[in-house]
C-alpha cells in the first residue's frame, strides 16, 4: 500500500492545492473557468492525442473493453435512476445523480494518474471508456434528465431535444475528436511533423497538474456558493419570506450516490469482466485492471456543470463529487493493493 500510496500522494496534494486557493481567494473563483478552458480545449485534448497516437490500434478497438464498460455504466445509471427517485427526487435529478455515479473523473484525474502507476499501456482502455461515458452515459443521462418536462413542458424540453443538444455538446467538445484523431493516427501509423508533435508535448505535459488543480478549485467554488446560498436561505427565513435557493440535499441522497460510485461501480466492472473472460472474451487481466480502477476514480467534476446548466440539483451533484473526491484519497489506494 505504502508505494501505491507514494504515487497517488502528489495527486491530490494538487487537489488540495487548488481548493486551498479558490478557498482562500488567492485564485479569483472568475478565474476558474479560464482554467478549466485551457484543460478542456487545449492540454487535455493533446494528452488523448498524444497516448491515442502512440497506442497499438488494436487496444483502442478493444470491443471487450467497450461492451464491459458499456454494460456496467449502462446498469449504474439504470439503478441510481431505480433506486434515488422519491418525492424529492425527479427525473431531472434522479439522471444527473446517475450520470454523477457512472461518469468517473477519467480525464482529468484519471489519466495521468493510472499512466504513472501501471504505465503507457493503460492508456488505451482508459481511452474506450471516456470515448463511451462522452457519447453514450452522458447523452443517455441527459435525454432521461427530460422525462419531467423540466422547464416548461416536455414539448419543448423532452427527449428528443435533449438529445439534440447532447449530441451539439458532444460535436463541440474537443475530447471526442482528439480521440478520433489520435486513432487515426495510430491506425496509419503517422507521426505528427516535429514542431507540431513538440507543441502538442508541451500542452499535454501541462494537463496533468492544471488539471488536478482545477478540480480542486471547482470543487472549493461549489462549496463557497453553497454557503452563500445557505447564508441567503438563512436571511429569508429570519425575514418570514420564501428564499429561492432550493434546500440542501439530505445526506440520504447524498450517500448512497457515493457507495454506488466508489463500491458498486468498481465491482460491477471486475465481475462483468470477470464473466467475459469466463465466456471466452478476449479481455486481459491488465485491460480489466485498468477499467476496475477507472470505475474507481471518483466523480467527473464537469457534471455539476451539466447539472446546473439543465436546472437539476446542482447542490446535490456538488457534494457527492466533493464526497467522492475526499474519499478517493483512501480508496483508491486500497483498490490499487487488493488488484494488484
Amino acid at each position: 500500500m505504502l508505494p501505491v500510496f507514494l504515487v497517488t500522494f502528489p495527486f491530490f496534494v494538487l487537489i488540495a492545492a487548488g481548493y486551498g486557493a479558490a478557498r482562500a481567494r488567492v485564485l479569483p473563483l472568475d478565474a476558474i473557468p479560464g482554467l478549466n478552458t485551457f484543460v478542456l480545449y487545449f492540454a487535455l485534448p493533446c494528452m488523448l492525442l498524444r497516448f491515442g497516437a502512440g497506442t497499438p490500434i488494436g487496444q483502442l478497438l478493444d470491443g471487450s473493453v467497450a461492451l464491459v464498460w458499456g454494460l456496467s455504466a449502462l446498469a449504474v445509471v439504470a439503478g441510481v435512476v431505480v433506486f434515488t427517485r422519491n418525492e424529492r427526487i425527479g427525473w431531472n435529478d434522479g439522471a444527473f445523480g446517475a450520470l454523477v455515479a457512472a461518469f468517473p473523473n477519467t480525464g482529468f484525474m484519471g489519466v495521468p494518474l493510472l499512466v504513472a502507476l501501471l504505465g503507457a499501456q493503460a492508456a488505451g482502455p482508459m481511452i474506450i471508456t471516456i470515448a463511451f461515458d462522452l457519447v453514450v452515459t452522458s447523452s443517455l443521462c441527459i435525454a432521461l434528465s427530460r422525462l419531467d418536462g423540466v422547464g416548461g413542458g416536455a414539448a419543448h424540453h423532452g427527449p428528443r431535444q435533449a438529445a439534440r443538444q447532447a449530441l451539439r455538446g458532444v460535436l463541440v467538445n474537443p475530447m471526442p475528436w482528439s480521440i478520433l484523431l489520435g486513432v487515426l493516427l495510430s491506425a496509419a501509423r503517422w507521426r505528427l511533423p516535429g514542431p507540431v508533435e513538440r507543441t502538442i508535448a508541451m500542452l499535454a505535459d501541462a494537463a496533468s497538474p492544471v488539471a488536478l488543480f482545477t478540480i480542486g478549485a471547482v470543487l472549493a467554488r461549489s462549496a463557497l456558493l453553497a454557503r452563500e446560498h445557505g447564508a441567503s436561505a438563512a436571511v429569508a427565513a429570519a425575514m418570514g419570506t420564501k428564499s429561492a435557493v432550493p434546500p440542501k440535499a439530505p445526506l440520504a441522497d447524498v450517500l448512497p450516490v457515493v457507495a454506488v460510485k466508489l463500491l458498486v461501480h468498481p465491482v460491477l466492472v471486475w465481475a462483468l469482466g470477470q464473466g467475459a473472460i469466463a465466456l471466452g472474451l478476449p479481455l486481459s487481466s491488465s485491460a480489466l485492471m485498468v477499467i476496475v480502477l477507472v470505475a474507481a476514480l471518483p466523480s467527473a467534476s464537469n457534471v455539476s456543470m451539466l447539472a446546473e446548466r439543465f436546472g437539476a440539483d446542482n447542490g446535490r451533484i456538488a457534494r457527492i463529487i466533493l464526497w467522492t473526491t475526499v474519499a478517493t484519497f483512501f480508496s483508491f489506494p486500497f483498490a490499487v493493493g487488493v488488484l494488484r
